[in-house]
């Protein structure tokens, strides 16, 4: 049972609130380079981070395994452009640094410069105008590092499902089951695409890891790709997991975050491309990006990839995504993504069904095909992971923000505070 809690850390969107950030070492000091884990031929005995024993997730050590996931776990490819690649143009502006802002709940300022160490940030770029003004790398992360993204990896499969639903390779009005009769007796059955997309379906499934009866420590196990124990009989991936899943409640009242939504999500775009998430990943918006490294998801024992959480990808490619959203679905010269896709998206979801999930420091947000809405008087919408990670754009301030961090608390509650008014306070610096 321990690796299967362990394993989740990686694989799950889990908001861990149970960890006070004042007993932890700051990012200074948990710096993984000056930890020296995994250093040496071999390492030292003390340095080193396993799987088997879940020590590589635990914080501090998942500052050095978030850059290195595939040391750790089996990995597919997402491959990058061969050719045609695309080159930012980059302007700093060192002024950034001394942004103000305060945070939630604080009566003190902070700077945009504090704020980084702050979050634990591992990686930071903003654009301005499609230019980059501002990239820093810290935590052991480089310019041509690869991070796990964890669940921005959501964004992208809403993304590419949208872009089939505009395409009209999927109708959103139709239930799961017509595209994945496998799925016709479980809950998604009869979901429809829309409400999967939005996650409106209505689940029996509780991601509280600390509930030994959590719906999440069987899917935890299903996905895991260690062996599985002795006597085990339940689902051995992710696909034969879905299958399981029951209903509560009506599908379409209620917004519930629950990754095993963007994972039926991941089946039914690659039941109807005959295609795995990374090979269409790959061929649709990477590729035609002009990105310049590979991308790799995290697989289950059967090589299915962890659509919900699973991605790594370098931090410049990553912006190259957002910059392609921000642009109405068009970059590098060419429309990767109908228009019509990022408009739908900027709309947002149902508000009333977001607020039924009762997060109270997002009022007014709302989702839509896997993509955060704020609704704020920018119109900002942002890709979201646990530990800090964040594709942040802001239209009228014509900026993207994207940031990989390995925040201690996975839940985003603990850098929101610190995060979302930084956002908000460049966005306005830019509109001096």
């Amino acid at each position: 049972m321990k690796n299967n809690l362990l394993f989740l850390l990686i694989v799950l969107t889990i908001n861990i609130t149970n960890m006070s950030a004042q007993e932890t070492l700051n990012a200074e000091d948990s710096n993984p380079i000056k930890m020296g884990w995994m250093k040496g031929f071999p390492p030292n005995k003390d340095s080193v981070l396993s799987v088997a024993d879940g020590s590589f997730f635990e914080f501090p050590a998942m500052r050095y395994s978030v850059n290195h996931m595939r040391q750790f776990m089996p990995t597919t490819r997402v491959e990058a452009a061969t050719n045609n690649q695309y080159v930012f143009y980059t302007q700093i502006d060192n002024s950034i640094d001394s942004v103000l802002f305060t945070p939630w709940g604080s009566k003190e300022t902070m700077t945009w410069k504090e704020s980084l160490s702050k979050n634990y940030t591992d990686g930071i770029i903003i654009l301005h105008q499609g230019k980059i003004v501002y990239e820093k790398y810290d935590g052991g992360l480089t310019p041509d590092g690869i991070h796990a993204v964890m669940s921005v990896s959501k964004t992208f499969t809403g993304t590419l499902g949208a872009m089939l639903v505009a395409e009209g390779v999927l109708d959103h009005k139709k239930q799961a089951q017509e595209y994945v009769p496998e799925l016709k007796d479980s809950a998604f059955g009869n979901a429809t695409i829309r409400q999967i997309l939005d996650m409106t379906t209505a689940l029996q499934y509780s991601e509280d890891y600390a509930d030994p009866n959590s719906e999440v420590w069987k899917f935890s196990s299903a996905g895991n790709p260690l062996p599985k124990p002795a006597g085990y009989e339940g689902p051995t991936n992710y696909f034969e997991y879905l299958q399981t899943v029951k209903s509560e409640g009506t599908h379409g009242e209620a917004f519930g975050y629950k990754t095993v939504n963007t994972d039926a999500m991941g089946w039914i775009i690659s039941r109807v491309t005959n295609k795995s998430i990374p090979q269409l990943l790959s061929e649709k918006i990477w590729k035609p990006l002009g990105t310049h490294f590979d991308g790799y998801y995290q697989v289950d024992g059967a090589g299915i990839a962890f659509a919900g959480g699973g991605f790594s990808a370098n931090l410049k490619d990553a912006a190259m995504f957002g910059e392609m959203i921000r642009n109405e679905g068009y970059f590098n010269n060419q429309q990767i993504l109908p228009a019509s896709v990022v408009e739908e998206i900027k709309k947002g979801g149902n508000l009333k069904a977001f607020e039924k999930a009762g997060y109270t420091s997002l009022k007014n947000w709302s989702y839509k095909d896997m993509w955060w809405i704020t609704h704020n008087e920018h119109g900002a919408f942002a890709a979201r992971g646990v530990h800090g990670q964040t594709i942040y754009i802001d239209p009228k301030a014509e900026m993207v923000i994207v940031r990989f961090a390995s925040h201690p608390i996975a839940g985003n509650a603990a850098n929101d505070p610190y995060s979302l008014t930084a956002y908000h306070a460049v966005a306005k610096y830019f509109m001096k």
